[in-house]
Parts: structure tokens; C-alpha cells; sequence
């Protein structure tokens, strides 16, 4: 006869080797990098560092000049005041010329996270950077789309290569209120006489 305990042992190997048994696979082929690779942002999440370099110029100029004249020539002549002459002329001259010229620069360096992972592959990236320097509040806020080629080996990418580039740069404070017009011109350039 065969002892209870060892009834009890079998049944339940019989019931667990019945049950489907998955194995989990250790591999992902999204995940995967060599040991060798470096280690670049290509997942949400990640972090890559923008290198802003950003050179904006833009010129205007435009020069206007007009030159009307007419006169009127009359020649009147009686019997009584003899010859008479009348002579009416006018004219109008104007010259105009305008340039507007503007130039900014940009440098810094933000750490931006892979906010998505686009179907083609392509990395949405944003960050936000904000310092506070004796009272000088300055914010940059970048956003845009790189492609994962464009990012070089030390995990890093121009912000020329980024696609869709939204680069905001604002500041506040003592400095920044004092290099903006005050209340007077700004009224005259609201009415368009400044």
C-alpha cells in the first residue's frame, strides 16, 4: 500500500504539470543595447542635453521719393490795361527712407526629456530650464522633434537639428523692468505716433 502522504505528493504534481506553464522572455528587441553601445536617448523618459546656438538677423529698408510739380500760363490781353500776364505753378517734393535692423543671440545648454516616441522613430523632446541670479529670474523653455541620428555620441544634439523648435527665452526683474519703455512711450506707440 502506498502511504497517504506520498497519494497527496503525486496528485498535486499531476494537477500542476497539467496547468500551461509560460516562460517569460528576458529579451526585448525595443530595449536592447549592446554593451559596446553607447548610450544615447531613444526611449520616453530619457534625458539628452540641447546645445541652443541660435544666431537671428533681420534687416528692412525701404527708400520713397516722389517729385510732382504743374503750372498754369496765362496770357490776358485788353484794350483798356494792355498785355497781362498770369502764371500759377505748384509743386511738391518728398524723400523718405526707413531701416530697421535687429539681431539676437542665443547660447546655452538644456538637459530636455523624450517626452514621446514618434512611429518613424523620431524623439519629442522638452525641457525647461529656469535660473535666479541676484533677484534676475531667467527662463528658457525648449520643445521640438529629433531624429535619433542627430543625436551625437555623448548624448547630445544642436538645437538647429531639432524639428518643429520652440525656444522660449524670458526673463524678470530689476534689469530686465529698467530696458523696457516706460508708460509714456509705450502709450505714443500704441497710438502709432512713435
Amino acid at each position: 500500500m502506498i502511504p497517504y502522504s506520498l497519494r497527496i505528493i503525486f496528485v498535486l504534481c499531476c494537477a500542476f504539470t497539467s496547468l500551461d506553464v509560460h516562460a517569460a522572455n528576458l529579451f526585448s528587441a525595443e530595449a536592447y543595447h549592446s554593451l559596446t553601445a553607447d548610450r544615447r536617448a531613444s526611449n520616453a523618459g530619457d534625458i539628452v542635453t540641447i546645445l541652443v546656438y541660435e544666431n537671428s538677423s533681420a534687416s528692412n529698408s525701404a527708400d520713397t521719393s516722389t517729385n510732382t510739380g504743374f503750372a498754369i500760363n496765362g496770357k490776358v490781353s485788353t484794350l483798356y490795361a494792355g498785355n497781362n500776364m498770369a502764371q500759377v505753378g505748384a509743386g511738391d517734393n518728398y524723400g523718405g527712407k526707413g531701416k530697421i535692423e535687429r539681431a539676437g543671440r542665443l547660447l546655452a545648454q538644456i538637459s530636455a526629456s523624450v517626452t514621446d516616441v514618434m512611429s518613424n522613430g523620431d524623439l519629442i523632446v522638452a525641457g525647461d530650464q529656469n535660473i535666479d541670479v541676484n533677484g534676475e529670474k531667467t527662463r528658457i523653455h525648449l520643445k521640438g522633434r529629433v531624429r535619433p541620428v542627430d543625436i551625437a555620441q555623448n548624448n547630445t544634439v544642436l538645437s538647429n537639428r531639432l524639428a518643429d523648435a520652440q525656444i522660449d527665452y524670458t526673463g524678470e526683474g530689476f534689469i530686465t523692468d529698467r530696458s523696457r519703455p516706460g508708460l509714456i512711450p509705450r502709450f505714443f506707440a500704441w497710438l502709432g505716433l512713435w
